[in-house]
């Protein structure tokens, strides 16, 4: 089920609808409630990787009691090693389940192609494994829970209706936010009211999510699947218009999400952590990465970077444990070199700023307390945008030879010519995105653009019915997430 469907515009009231006004006098049965619907959410793609999730959420359920009944039973010294083995085992357990599934036919035709290239031909086959939407997310979720009760940031948990609630909540399920058990699941403990002004805030958030995804992203997908899918019939100028229209298609697509699922965690109560920060606005790539998919990278910050030293130690060590986190991050994307090789050139677009130091010079919004950014900020933004374009047209590619070959026809002679692709085509979606940075820009001091709209009630719903008749009348043709495929 995905949120820009029918099926989803019927399952979101009735769900919430039976939560507020069946279910609320119980708590417990109010997070059963969920469970169910998040089960009946996710079973719409294919009920059978329920198992898989089942078995994930029982796994790491276990291991907090584990920890616990060693604390509680050992002294110091005895109680790390067994809480430790306890970890380890169910870090071990879970991401051989993610690594099945995601990587098994990466590692085996790599494997093969090495051999191949020393003169041995072996016989060994892929199989048609399909990739379990969301596994990505909800395996790291669960894991944060095992990780942070080991590090006694947090109390193992008895109810276990209420962790699966935590790991299975459906608007983040598939593809995040993904919540730190530190956050999110103590909201299950307690008794929810409904609040109407949190409920509102949801909506308009939803709303704005599904204006990204229906009317930019989706205006963009159809264009940029066409060039990219026949890049070398095409002139400079229009593949460099489309690797821009990615990086519009991949933001709006995947921040439209996470405003939908935020917005729709509202509607019940629940307060999910901020995933975008309108990146597209940073002056370095060390601030777009405060701002992209925050949910993952202050993952890796907190499980991976920390842990092997930080920004702790010698340069080299800080240069080791970020081209670490890079690489590991653009893994976890998905099984091709491209995604290594992006995680590999954002690390080295970091390295000058963490080498001198400037990696935290822009924590604050850029034009603070000003209508427009000097020339200096202006340019700042321009050039982060563009490394991040080059960084996409890798991470789109279908192979690191694609990706190389369409950068290098951007950089020829045909960069002069008439583009190949019409003004009919491409004008729509440039006026929308347009329209939609200035938006984004005169709302970038609030968590999402349109929350920052006037109160005035009349203006307030001739906004709303402006975004509605675009999603209605301008929406491009419907396209799957970008980020189920992760």
């Amino acid at each position: 089920m995905i949120f820009n469907s029918i099926d989803f515009a019927i399952f979101l009231p009735v769900v919430f609808a039976l939560y507020w006004f069946v279910f609320q006098r119980n708590i417990r049965i109010q997070n059963f409630f969920l469970v169910v619907a998040s089960y009946i959410f996710y079973a719409w793609w294919d009920w059978r990787f329920l198992i898989l999730m089942t078995v994930t959420i029982l796994c790491s359920y276990a291991s907090g009691l584990l920890i616990n009944k060693a604390r509680r039973e050992s002294d110091k010294t005895v109680f790390r090693r067994r809480a430790r083995i306890v970890v380890v085992a169910n870090i071990v357990i879970n991401l051989l389940i993610l690594g099945f599934f995601k990587y098994y036919n990466f590692f085996v035709q790599n494997f093969v192609d090495a051999f191949t290239l020393l003169g041995k031909n072996l016989n060994v086959h892929t199989l048609k494994i399909i990739l379990p939407v969301g596994i990505s997310f909800y395996t790291f979720q669960a894991l944060s829970y095992s990780i942070d009760v080991y590090r006694r940031k947090l109390e193992p948990t008895k109810d276990i209706i209420a962790f699966f609630a935590f790991v299975s909540f459906f608007p983040q399920l598939v593809a995040g936010p993904i919540e730190r058990a530190t956050n999110l699941l103590p909201q299950f403990y307690v008794k929810r009211q409904f609040d109407y002004l949190q409920a509102a805030n949801g909506m308009r958030q939803i709303l704005w999510g599904l204006f990204k995804k229906i009317v930019i992203a989706d205006n963009c997908a159809g264009i940029v699947n066409g060039i990219f899918g026949n890049y070398s019939m095409h002139s400079a100028n229009t593949l460099l218009v489309a690797a821009v229209l990615f990086a519009f298609q991949i933001y709006g697509d995947f921040s439209g999400y996470s405003d939908i699922a935020i917005g729709t965690a509202r509607l019940f109560g629940i307060k999910l952590m901020r995933n975008f920060a309108f990146p597209y606005f940073s002056r370095d790539i060390a601030e777009f990465w405060r701002r992209w998919h925050i949910s993952l990278t202050t993952w890796f910050r907190d499980y991976l970077y920390i842990p092997l030293g930080g920004s702790r130690g010698s340069k080299w060590q800080k240069v080791r444990n970020t081209f670490i986190i890079f690489l590991v991050s653009g893994f976890w994307h998905g099984a091709n070199w491209t995604f290594i090789a992006w995680g590999a050139y954002h690390a080295l677009l970091f390295m000058p700023l963490l080498l001198f130091g400037k990696n935290r010079k822009h924590t604050d919004i850029v034009a603070k307390n000003r209508l427009l950014p000097t020339f200096r900020e202006l340019l700042s933004v321009l050039t982060t945008f563009v490394l991040v374009v080059i960084g996409w047209i890798i991470f789109r590619a279908e192979n690191i030879s694609q990706a190389f070959d369409y950068m290098l026809e951007i950089c020829s002679s045909s960069l002069f010519l008439m583009p190949t692709i019409g003004k009919r085509v491409i004008l729509p979606p440039v006026i929308f995105i347009v329209l939609f940075i200035i938006v984004e820009w005169f709302g970038r001091k609030k968590e999402y653009a349109i929350e920052a709209i006037p109160v005035r009630q009349t203006f307030r719903w001739m906004i709303y019915i402006i975004i509605v008749m675009f999603i209605i009348i301008a929406g491009g043709v419907s396209d799957q997430f970008i980020y189920f495929q992760f």
